[in-house]
């Protein structure tokens, strides 16, 4: 579940996917997960789109991938070395494809992928290549942000790419 392609605005890039995503074939498929809301009210889709039509996010400069591909009931099944080579995993497609920005959804699997410790939400001091590198909350429903601080967080970016 990888939409990768040259020119992007934004990399999205979750966890991994979830069993629904799997079973489904769509990247944030679960009913209870907010990013399809979120992206659209942070501003980066005219409306909201269905799990099912993530392939038009491309049409917005949008794209999407995992740090890992194994698709577990909850992200915290994922293992530290997991992250670790999916966060290498992770460089080599985003020097491949050079999006503005990566934004990695959660700040445990952003530090145990890149090895930073203490990261701030936000905007972050590395790159990769030309490209900046964000750490935005996890919008799952397992997350207890609110709808708005997690829409609040991801139009920080929007408005860091207009």
């Amino acid at each position: 579940m990888n939409l990768l392609a040259p020119n992007l605005r934004v990399v999205f890039c979750g966890i991994n996917p979830g069993l629904s995503s799997a079973h489904q074939g769509y990247p944030f498929a679960n009913g209870s997960n907010r990013f399809w809301k979120v992206l659209h009210q942070a501003g980066f889709t005219q409306r909201q789109l269905a799990p099912e039509q993530w392939q038009q996010l491309q049409d917005t400069g949008c794209g999407i991938t995992a740090l890992v591909a194994r698709p577990t009931v909850a992200a915290s099944e994922v293992t530290r070395e997991e992250l670790r080579s999916g966060g290498e995993a992770l460089k080599d497609k985003i020097l491949q494809f050079q999006p503005r920005a990566l934004a990695v959804l959660g700040k445990q699997a952003f530090s145990s992928a890149f090895g930073v410790k203490n990261a701030p939400w936000g905007r972050q001091e590395m790159t990769i290549g030309k490209t900046e590198v964000w750490v935005l909350p996890n919008p799952s429903g397992l997350n207890r942000a609110t709808l708005e601080q997690l829409t609040e967080s991801y139009r920080e970016l929007f408005l860091a790419l207009e």
